[in-house]
């Protein structure tokens, strides 16, 4: 029950957020055309510093999402089931809450904020197990 190991949690996060970031290029890549749909709805287009800006933002999420595993090992205890519920919470927060309001205001179809919240909980689960298992204490 040390200090949280910075280093690792950077090179955890990175790895986390490559998962985050290629589920995102995948599902982008399928429903391209409706994302476009969307947005076009709102009078709105997604240019190239948009798409950098997710793709560091990737990145940070998994940082952050690893950050809480290192929180919480002490607590739950090193491990998967540990990773599952730091993933699920970072996803909770970070995925589900900012979709349902999306979807409340109608920025982006029902069809599109279920596919987001199913994606997001399986990269964002599958991603801090796997920069879990990167983190060591010491």
């Amino acid at each position: 029950m040390g200090k949280v190991n910075w280093g690792r949690v950077i090179l955890g996060g990175l790895l986390a957020g490559l998962v985050v970031n290629l589920f995102e290029w995948a599902v982008g890549m399928v429903l391209q055309e409706e994302y476009k749909a969307a947005l076009a709805a709102l009078g709105k287009t997604m240019d190239e510093s948009a798409m950098v800006f997710y793709l560091v933002y990737g990145f940070v999420y998994g940082i952050f999402a690893i950050w809480l595993y290192a929180a919480i090992r002490p607590r739950f205890g090193p491990g998967p089931k540990t990773a599952v519920c730091a993933g699920f919470a970072v996803w909770f927060v970070g995925y589900l809450l900012p979709l349902l309001g999306y979807a409340a205001q109608g920025f982006y179809p029902i069809r599109l904020v279920i596919i987001g919240s199913v994606v997001g909980l399986v990269e964002t689960v599958l991603g801090t197990v796997s920069g879990a298992w990167l983190y060591k204490e010491a």
